[in-house]
């Protein structure tokens, strides 16, 4: 099984991150191709951001998807995932939709935990696009300067840690969803720590992506899903011209 995973940032270090924590996390005999985004910024924290981030990810995931049985979208947020499944002939997932799945699992309500204060409205509204915000306890987050993105769970660990045992002592929380790529494999640091299951994005995707190709669903051709229409377009690299007009290699 072969798995791409595309960070939709540009910083190289947070890739570093998710690639340690997805080899980790998937099979021993799963295959794993990172990409980082070309152009963007260092961390998403805003909807245009995420925009910029999904423009980024679709064009790595036209240039790279061939040969492979899943895409995943590699930061908290999902930016370009519904739109990529209109057009990707392979599954794909995202951190959000994918951790969020495995909470639902695991108990009724949970808190997310972030790294900016700037974050929390557009992931309240990435939960409510997932039909989830009725077991949303709280989203708690740094407020705090970030020197090193790729560094957040070196230099912010306990900061991190109190606010996940404040979600469950205030909030109520069921269970703790780590939000975001920088945050990738803190969960196997904060395990036994605290009173509560504890959930990372990057390992719930990759189970869930070898779930998922295993099953082999098929790739939908009807419903909202289904490809865009043929239509004339201009001005798109090659590769995305190709997967809008249905012509890129499954």
């Amino acid at each position: 099984m072969r798995l791409l995973i595309i960070n939709p940032n540009i910083s190289e270090s947070v890739t570093a991150l998710i690639e340690t924590e997805a080899r980790r996390a998937a099979s021993p005999s799963t295959q794993i191709t990172m990409q980082t985004a070309a152009f963007g910024v260092a961390y998403i924290e805003t909807r245009f951001e995420a925009l910029i981030g999904a423009y980024a990810t679709a064009q790595l995931a036209a240039e790279h998807h061939a040969g492979h049985d899943a895409v995943i979208v590699a930061a908290f947020g999902d930016p370009g995932l519904a739109a990529l499944r209109e057009v990707l002939p392979v599954p794909a997932l995202g951190l959000t939709e994918s951790a969020l799945a495995t909470a639902c699992l695991l108990g009724h309500r949970f808190s997310i935990i972030a790294i900016s204060q700037r974050i929390r409205a557009w992931y309240r509204e990435v939960v409510e696009a997932n039909g989830l915000v009725g077991r949303l306890a709280s989203i708690r987050a740094l407020d705090r300067p970030l020197a090193s993105i790729g560094n957040v769970q070196g230099e912010h660990e306990e900061a991190l840690h109190a606010l996940c045992e404040r979600a469950v002592r205030e909030d109520g929380a069921e269970v703790i969803v780590l939000a975001g790529a920088p945050l990738a494999g803190l969960g196997r640091t904060l395990h036994g720590r605290l009173p509560v299951p504890v959930v990372d994005g990057v390992s719930s995707a990759v189970r869930h992506a070898e779930s998922l190709a295993a099953l082999q669903p098929g790739k939908a051709i009807a419903g909202s899903f289904a490809p865009p229409p043929v239509k004339p377009n201009r001005g798109l690299p090659e590769a995305l011209a190709r997967l809008l007009d249905g012509r890129a290699p499954s």
